[in-house]
């Protein structure tokens, strides 16, 4: 019975070739429009969980009362003044900008830490300061007084008094001198020229935890788009840029966390995508021509493909309405698997054709011998997807819905455009029977020997089980991304620094979390105060 109605329905097409290849172009252009004007991508990867589960509702009810800021912006500076100051204007800015953020915080920065910052040192360490600032009064009222270059000359001044009457020792301006001579030969040289009251006050150079500030941001997300916060993090790059923060403060502006590294990575596949096209469509004719020569074939086998992919997209938008991160592989899926149709019914149409010389007798031949078996595959193929519907995990559920009927529309649109479309190009017969001569040894070397081959194999499948026991799975997703990625390349530079991330084992996950991406480093505590996380 099925071999029968594919044969009718070849037939049919055969007969009223041209009214098939209308109605066909026309429902996949029509398609095509559906599909431009409905098409969208939810990035949001935590509607990919049903919310009915009791595990989701506690964690988003976690996440409600604790809500996790998902941009880290780090920044850098050469001095702890310049990167203060760097900081605070830059999380100022951002406050304003409520279109874009939705709260910004400075982790490190703020009224409480001008006000109790020294209360976070270690109490001989606040002995140390307060003893100098003491001893330093002089200087500082001179300072305060004319915060200018000439003040700053008449401080050292003092200073040169000082040693004059014997109130402090001639080495203890040897540091201060040197830093004031690096400082001007800097910006004689046109170099970036600073200089760090602060550690001149410490009389130590400044730690590097001590250059560096963090600001969390929530920012504002479209998940409409590939890149849900990219608006937030271009926002935040502007506004560096209209601050000047680089030429002001010689400071080093990075972003990094769970938002920014997932735009990274849409970005990489986003940049990759039509390279990647381009090789997957021209590795895909190149099967073609090496299966089927003529050009008319392939051109069939092409239209017929396209169609194929413009309905099946339609019905998958009409269907779960907007794709996700993991239903978006559809489009490689079909391309894949769905030229495979076109390709064994026209394989099999240039051996009939051969063998029957008429157009006609040979697609009605190759649909009664190719027919059942693509049916069976459809079948199979869909019913493997559709395998996939039961999860309560969206992604790979609604990738099951779609895959499933993109491949039976992928078989019926072989027997019925695809011979339509060959009716109307009429390829050249063929000459020569479908075959590979020069395989024949092989084919021979198979049958005769086929024990030994079967035994050989079996004996290689059993001395590599062994090796089964060797083999490691990778549970860190962050492998998965691109380490030259501007968001990953930071967050690997924070891991790196024991202030800012604690020494995790490479082989562990990094990436935990119902968010499915990385938390950023403050999780770690990324601050200069030890307590921070108790204020």
């Amino acid at each position: 019975m099925l071999r029968s109605s594919i044969l009718r329905a070849v037939d049919f097409c055969n007969r009223y070739a041209w009214s098939v290849i209308v109605v066909g172009v026309a429902l996949a252009a029509a398609s095509s429009v559906y599909t431009v004007r409905h098409f969208a991508i939810k990035t949001d990867v935590k509607d990919l969980f049903p919310h009915d589960l009791p595990w989701t509702q506690q964690a988003f009810e976690l996440m409600k009362a604790f809500p996790q800021p998902e941009m880290l912006v780090v920044v850098d500076a050469p001095t702890p003044e310049l990167v203060d100051q760097a900081s605070t204007q830059l999380a100022e800015a951002l406050t304003h900008r409520p279109d874009r953020f939705r709260a910004v915080h400075e982790m490190q920065g703020g009224p409480f830490f001008q006000r109790n910052g020294l209360l976070y040192l270690p109490e001989s360490e606040v002995a140390r300061l307060t003893q100098g600032l003491v001893q330093a009064d002089p200087l500082l009222q001179t300072l305060a007084a004319d915060p200018s270059l000439r003040g700053a000359l008449g401080t050292l001044d003092l200073g040169l008094m000082g040693v004059q009457y014997g109130q402090i020792q001639l080495d203890d301006l040897a540091r201060p001198m040197a830093m004031v001579s690096d400082t001007v030969q800097d910006a004689l040289a046109g170099r970036p020229a600073s200089f760090s009251w602060r550690a001149l006050s410490s009389g130590k150079a400044p730690e590097p935890q001590e250059l560096r500030r963090f600001i969390e941001v929530e920012p504002v997300l479209d998940y409409s788009a590939l890149e849900p916060g990219r608006a937030a993090s271009d926002a935040i790059m502007q506004t560096v840029r209209e601050l000047r923060l680089d030429h002001d403060y010689q400071a080093r502006v990075r972003l990094t966390g769970l938002v920014p590294m997932n735009d990274d990575q849409f970005a990489t596949i986003r940049e990759s995508a039509p390279l990647t096209a381009a090789v997957s469509l021209v590795s895909v004719f190149v099967i073609l021509w090496l299966a089927l020569r003529y050009k008319r074939i392939i051109l069939a086998v092409a239209v017929n493909l396209a169609a194929g992919l413009a309905i099946s997209a339609a019905f998958g938008l009409l269907v779960v309405g907007a794709l996700n991160v993991i239903s978006v592989a559809f489009f490689v899926l079909f391309v894949g698997l769905g030229v495979d149709f076109g390709l064994q019914f026209s394989v099999r149409y240039r051996a009939e054709r051969h063998e029957y010389g008429a157009l006609r007798p040979a697609l009605r031949s190759a649909a009664r011998k190719a027919g059942a078996p693509l049916a069976l595959a459809a079948a199979a193929t869909a019913v493997g997807f559709s395998s996939f519907m039961p999860t309560s995990y969206r992604g790979l559920s609604e990738l099951g819905q779609i895959a499933g009927g993109g491949m039976i529309i992928a078989f019926l649109t072989s027997i019925t455009l695809l011979p339509a479309l060959l009716t109307v190009l009429k390829p050249p017969a063929e000459p020569q029977p479908m075959e590979f001569a020069a395989l024949a040894p092989v084919d021979w070397f198979v049958q005769r020997y086929r024990i030994p081959v079967v035994g050989t194999t079996l004996l290689v499948v059993v001395l590599a089980s062994p090796l089964l026991l060797f083999m490691r799975f990778d549970f860190n997703p962050l492998h998965l991304r691109n380490p030259n990625a501007p968001s990953i390349a930071t967050f690997l530079d924070l891991r790196r620094d024991v202030q800012t991330g604690r020494k995790r084992d490479r082989d562990h996950g990094a990436e935990p979390g119902f968010s499915g991406g990385n938390r950023p480093p403050p999780v770690d505590g990324p601050t200069s105060c030890p307590d921070h996380d108790n204020r």
